[in-house]
């Protein structure tokens, strides 16, 4: 299984990105997709999940701000981040499970204030 992500990058606070991912080399349409991010010196914490049936989770810092979706088609899923805050700043992480994780190389966002 090969995730790669794209799309982070350098915003000021109140801006916006959008985070996505393609998925390669598993059944995508089964699968719960997630965002983690990783700050400096932090354990990886989830920022939002998406099941097959589009059942979403969402950490509690992130919540009304980000939004997870899919595309099966494309075998893709993304992240909308907007209003963006300095806490947001990290390497966000796909993860990909069925029976096990697989992880992407992860995406630098960074927010200055």
């Amino acid at each position: 299984v090969q995730l790669q992500a794209s799309g982070g990058g350098l915003v000021q606070a109140g801006g916006s990105l959008r985070l996505s991912c393609v998925v390669a080399g598993a059944d995508f349409r089964i699968a719960t997709m997630g965002w983690y991010r990783q700050a400096p010196g932090k354990q990886r914490v989830l920022v939002a999940s998406i099941t097959r049936g589009d059942t979403t989770v969402y950490g509690d810092s992130v919540k009304d701000r980000f939004t997870i979706s899919r595309d099966n088609a494309k075998n893709t899923v993304y992240l909308q981040m907007n209003s963006l805050e300095p806490e947001d700043t990290g390497v966000y992480y796909c993860n990909f499970f069925i029976a096990r994780d697989y992880w992407g190389r992860g995406t630098q966002v960074t927010v200055s204030s």
